[in-house]
């Protein structure tokens, strides 16, 4: 038996390898979080154009033009954004972590009284709660940390701004494309193609069902629901840019 419980301590991996990996997959998972959403906006709106252009039977020169300067401005403005929101995220945080450093520094005894109510409201008690206080207060840095968590209910993020802004970028180009590569094929082949539009709805609901996959593994929803919301949001765009667009041709 005691041969066993040695194997089975030499299998598992070190504690703090374990939290290695965990902090590693939610790093990445943030990237992948906003490489989503910039996906979802990118082959949204860009299928929307293409699909509006469809409606008002406008050449396939003149929806490659659309297309692309939908996706550089609104791909350049949708990551200024990114970068914008998470950088002003950023800045909060640190705003509040000075307040609580200040009043950790000039009024401890409030600070650290304000550590015992916490505490105490988790049903900490007695020596308990004395030990919990003291071992919390006696460095500044983890009471800080603390408050920020349990009083002001913030968690420090350490995503880059710049580059949560520079993966929105590339998603949405990347992913924002694909309604208009057989209409960028179309241009640049010597070969006439057919059905378009057709074949951008096909390449479009394949890039749907591929951000519903991604989208469901990091929200940890249901693949079948990630994928229909994708589905709806895009269909339901593109639906309305369609009879919009036709009915403008007929208009005017």
């Amino acid at each position: 038996m005691e041969e066993n419980k040695d194997i089975r301590k030499k299998e598992e991996p070190p504690e703090h390898t374990l939290h290695s990996k965990e902090a590693l997959v939610h790093r990445y998972q943030e990237f992948l979080g906003e490489f989503v959403y910039g996906g979802i906006d990118g082959s949204v709106t860009t299928f929307a154009v293409v699909a509006g252009s469809a409606g008002a039977g406008l050449d396939s020169s003149v929806i490659i033009i659309l297309g692309f300067a939908n996706l550089i401005a609104d791909g350049f403005s949708m990551s200024v954004g990114s970068y914008l929101s998470n950088k002003s995220e950023r800045e909060y945080f640190e705003k509040h972590e000075q307040i609580e450093h200040w009043e950790v520094e000039n009024i401890p005894d409030k600070e650290r009284e304000e550590i015992r109510e916490i505490y105490r409201s988790k049903g900490f008690e007695g020596e308990l709660l004395d030990e919990v206080v003291d071992v919390i207060t006696s460095d500044k840095d983890r009471w800080v940390d603390v408050m920020m968590k349990e009083e002001l209910g913030m968690m420090k993020q350490n995503k880059s701004p710049l580059a949560m802004g520079v993966v929105t970028f590339i998603s949405f180009i990347m992913v924002g494309f694909i309604p208009l590569l057989i209409y960028v094929m179309d241009y640049v082949t010597e070969t006439e193609m057919s059905h378009l539009f057709l074949t951008s709805i096909l390449l479009t609901t394949i890039a749907f069902i591929l951000i519903g996959l991604l989208k469901s593994f990091v929200n940890e929803k249901s693949i079948l629901i990630g994928i229909s919301e994708t589905l709806f949001l895009g269909s339901a765009a593109a639906i309305l840019a369609y009879y919009v667009g036709n009915i403008l041709e007929k208009i005017i």
